[in-house]
């Protein structure tokens, strides 16, 4: 960064940022916001996904049940390690929370985060049993899949190297959704049954990329804390998963 270029506009440019010395006072706060929403979401998806385990129907698929609950917490912690150097305090951060908590499977809440963490909002919807785990894995996956494109672009150079060595992991998870819904169709779990559960988790999930545009994406596509608007991601998401399920004979909701 040139020495009489002003750090917003050196963000604004496309520059990167490598330490938390560097950070002004609102890039901080909305760099650490964004942290907490990624690992927040990551600890209470993997507590939501480690209470199905044992309804998986074979050992193979609660193997892969209990990969996505390990690596998932894993992400977690690469991420909370990074806000430990803007002087989080991880030690307390996921030991002090329910994230196993939920709300009723019929609560409406939209966007709303009714918990105190910053976890996304469809993260407070339960699972209903083994086969709607895994249709909400694939289409939150799709969802990841495209959220973490972004982030990797992010201005922040320690979290956009951390995502990249994320992503990978995350696209993962997606193809074991996959295959484990193929697996179910194998062995007799009728289509109109993974149906209801595509109808349930496609609004909920949708959501997540929250409204087409505010002035906060704004200001964080100035930063360089973002840089797709979220009616390009909620396309690439439809897009991504409306192909996937129609792979498997599934279609998303009219």
């Amino acid at each position: 960064m040139a020495d009489d270029m002003k750090i917003d506009d050196y963000l604004a440019q496309g520059g990167m940022l490598t330490s938390p010395d560097n950070a002004p006072p609102r890039y901080r706060a909305e760099l650490l916001r964004l942290m907490a929403a990624f690992v927040d979401s990551e600890l209470a998806g993997a507590a939501g996904f480690a209470d199905i385990i044992n309804e998986g129907p074979g050992v193979k698929e609660r193997i892969a049940a209990a990969r996505i609950v390990m690596e998932k917490t894993d992400h977690a912690d690469r991420v909370l390690r990074l806000m430990g150097e803007f002087g989080a305090n991880t030690d307390r951060y996921a030991s002090h929370h329910p994230w196993g908590d939920r709300l009723p499977r019929d609560a409406e809440i939209g966007t709303e985060r009714t918990n105190p963490d910053m976890r996304l909002a469809v993260f407070n919807y339960p699972l209903d049993g083994w086969s709607d785990a895994v249709v909400m894995n694939l289409l939150m996956g799709c969802a990841v899949g495209v959220q973490l494109a972004d982030y990797a672009l992010i201005s922040y150079q320690p979290l956009a190297d951390t995502i990249r060595r994320i992503a990978p992991v995350e696209a993962r998870h997606t193809e074991l959704a996959r295959e484990g819904l193929e697996r179910l169709l194998e062995t007799g779990t009728e289509r109109a049954q993974l149906q209801e559960s595509v109808d349930y988790w496609w609004p909920r999930v949708r959501l997540s990329f929250g409204s087409d545009e505010s002035k906060r994406t704004a200001t964080l596509r100035a930063m360089g804390l973002r840089h797709r608007a979220n009616s390009e991601l909620r396309a690439r998401w439809k897009a991504e998963a409306a192909h996937r399920l129609e792979e498997l004979g599934l279609s998303i909701p009219q």
